[in-house]
């Protein structure tokens, strides 16, 4: 057997692609409790310019602003959720402080000719997704390896953003969870790995509900890592209606709070 052979076999460095947040650093802390070599590229963050002008060409001009303004009321509304943040990381176990000795790369995009190349020279034997941007088709074809994404969703009924929040909305609250899957060239559609559900409390907004799905979840990632790293992933067939969702606008969001007290 060749050395390069034995090294791949060894192999199982994962990297996590992430734009950083607090959701992605308890994420990343269990997989790096769980496995050996984890190392993180972290991209910049889009900007809200270019978020609202993506948006306005898809949806409008109108919709767009009133999904950035809900935005902004979220950011605003994190003071108020703190003590149920702080319940939610107890419960758990968990915590939104990066562990210092994980590797990390500060990277534009991983979509850039800089950001693919750093990726490649990781040479990682799982790429996972958590809080990015969504992989370009020609950046996924040049990852030799499975790339995993955490969806705060259950797919295929809530691809997309808000998956939890738009659950509650639809009186859906047995959906409210969380979706492991593969990653194709479709948004959220890859082949699904693992699910689970959460139930959150009526402290919980849509402020907190990110933070318990992933909270309560890396269970699942840990185990979906696994699986790619022994070559055991088997995604599972769900007969659902499929549909991608938005974040609300903001008198979409105030009229559902005030009339289903979802907020």
């Amino acid at each position: 057997m060749s050395n390069e052979t034995a090294s791949a076999r060894t192999n199982r460095r994962i990297v996590v692609v992430t734009a950083g947040g607090d959701n992605p650093n308890i994420m990343i802390n269990a997989l790096a409790a769980r496995f050996d070599d984890v190392v993180v590229l972290q991209e910049q963050p889009e900007s809200k310019a270019l978020f609202v002008t993506r948006r306005a060409r898809r949806l409008g001009w109108g919709t767009a602003l009133g999904q950035l303004a809900t935005m902004i009321v979220s950011r605003c509304g994190k003071r108020f959720t703190q003590r149920r943040a702080a319940e939610i990381l107890r419960q758990y176990g968990v915590s939104v402080d990066l562990n210092a000795a994980i590797p990390a790369h500060r990277i534009k995009s991983v979509n850039d000719a800089e950001g693919r190349a750093k990726l490649a020279s990781l040479q990682p034997a799982v790429v996972f997704l958590i809080s990015c941007r969504m992989l370009r088709p020609d950046t996924l074809a040049v990852i030799p390896c499975p790339v995993l994404n955490f969806h705060a969703g259950i797919n295929p009924q809530y691809r997309g953003l808000m998956g939890g929040y738009w659950a509650l909305v639809n009186n859906d609250a047995g959906n409210f969870g969380v979706t492991v899957h593969l990653v194709d060239e479709g948004l959220d559609t890859g082949g699904i790995l693992y699910q689970s559900r959460q139930v959150p409390s009526r402290a919980d907004t849509m402020h907190t509900y990110p933070l318990l799905q992933t909270a309560a979840s890396t269970g699942i990632a840990i185990q979906a890592v696994e699986d790619a790293l022994t070559g055991n992933l088997r995604p599972i067939e769900i007969a659902a209606s499929s549909r991608q969702w938005y974040h609300p606008t903001l008198w979409t969001w105030m009229w559902n709070g005030l009339r289903r007290r979802v907020w």
